[in-house]
C-alpha cells in the first residue's frame, strides 16, 4: 500500500454505501467523515464513539481510524480527504478564516449536527461529490468552490457550542473505551495480558472477548497497529531518526518483530515508507 493509501488528487470526495469498511488505517491526509445512516462505533484515536445519524468527524489523517459497522444495516456515509498544503494554498490572502483549525486538534472533533445545520451541510456534500468524477475545468473550478464552501460552513459548525454528550454507552463499551485509553497511555511499554487485566482491574478473559466484540479485532491487533502508526508519524516529523531507534522508541524489543510487523500493516518496508515520506514532503 503507497503512503498516500489509495488517494491519487489532492481533494476526494465519495458517498458510499459499502457495508465493507476500511480496516484500521491512518493517512496524511486530513478527513471530513459525514455519518448519514446505519449502525457504526467508530475508533478514532483513544476515543471510541457511536454515531448517530448527522454526526461529523473531523480528523487530521495520521490519528489511527477505523468504524465497525452492523452488516445488518445499509452503511451511509460522505468521506471527503483533502492534502492540507492543497487547502491552505486555496486559502490564500485575501482569505482570513483559518479553515483547517478544526481539524489540527490532536483529540479530533465529533460534532452532532442540528436539524438545521444538516439541511444546509448535507447538499453541499452531495453536490462535491457529484462534482468529484468531472474533469472539464468549468467542473473542476465549481468543485473547488464548492470544497472551500464546505470548509468555511465547516469551520463555523465547529465554532459554535454544543451539549451532546459523547460517553461510551454501557458497562462493556466504557470497560473497551477503558483499554484503548490505558493502551494509549503504555503502548511503548512491554504489555502483557496479565499485566493489562491488573492494571485495569478486569479479568483478561473478559477483556479479550469484549475488546474484539466492540472493536471487530484483538487488543494486541490494536496494540501493535498503535505502535506501528506512531512509527509512521515519527518517520514523517523526524525522518532523519534511525528505523531501529524508532522501532524502540515505539514499544518493539526487537528490530526484526518490527520490520515483519511494518510490512504487515503498511505494505511497504519501513525504509521504503520513509523514502516515500521524504520524496512527498521534502524538507525545504
Amino acid at each position: 500500500m503507497s503512503l498516500m493509501e489509495t488517494f491519487t488528487r489532492p481533494i476526494e470526495a465519495l458517498y458510499n454505501t459499502s457495508r465493507i469498511p476500511a480496516g484500521f488505517h491512518s493517512h496524511l491526509y486530513y478527513e471530513l467523515y459525514y455519518f448519514h445512516s446505519g449502525q457504526c462505533s467508530y475508533l478514532v484515536g483513544d476515543r471510541i464513539y457511536n454515531l448517530s445519524p448527522g454526526d461529523l468527524l473531523l480528523m487530521n489523517g495520521m490519528t489511527l481510524h477505523y468504524p465497525k459497522i452492523n452488516p445488518a444495516f445499509e452503511y451511509c456515509r460522505t468521506i471527503v480527504h483533502f492534502d492540507p498544503a492543497y487547502a491552505e494554498g486555496l486559502f490564500r490572502a485575501p482569505f482570513h478564516t483559518p479553515v483547517l483549525n478544526p481539524f489540527k486538534r490532536t483529540d479530533n472533533r465529533l460534532i452532532s449536527l442540528e436539524p438545521g445545520e444538516r439541511a444546509i451541510l448535507e447538499p453541499m456534500l452531495e453536490e462535491l461529490c457529484s462534482l468529484s468524477g468531472e474533469s472539464d475545468s468549468l467542473c473542476r473550478d465549481r468543485f473547488l468552490a464548492s470544497f472551500m464552501r464546505i470548509l468555511l460552513q465547516v469551520y463555523e459548525i465547529a465554532d459554535k457550542p454544543r451539549n451532546r454528550s459523547h460517553e461510551p454507552a454501557g458497562p462493556r463499551q466504557q470497560h473497551v473505551q477503558q483499554l484503548i485509553s490505558f493502551v494509549e497511555a503504555h503502548y511503548t511499554e512491554d504489555l502483557c495480558l496479565d499485566d493489562i487485566a491488573a492494571a485495569v482491574h478486569l479479568n483478561k478473559h473478559y477483556l479479550v472477548k469484549i475488546f474484539k466484540e466492540k472493536t471487530g479485532i484483538t487488543l494486541f491487533h490494536y496494540l501493535y497497529r498503535r505502535r506501528i502508526n506512531q512509527a509512521k508519524v515519527l518517520f514523517t516529523l523526524e525522518p532523519e531518526k534511525s528505523i531501529t531507534e524508532t522501532a524502540y522508541e515505539v514499544g518493539f524489543k526487537h528490530l526484526s518483530h518490527f520490520s515483519q510487523t511494518f510490512k504487515k500493516f503498511t505494505g511497504l518496508t519501513a525504509d521504503e515508507y520513509r523514502k516515500q515520506v521524504l520524496n512527498t514532503y521534502p524538507k525545504e
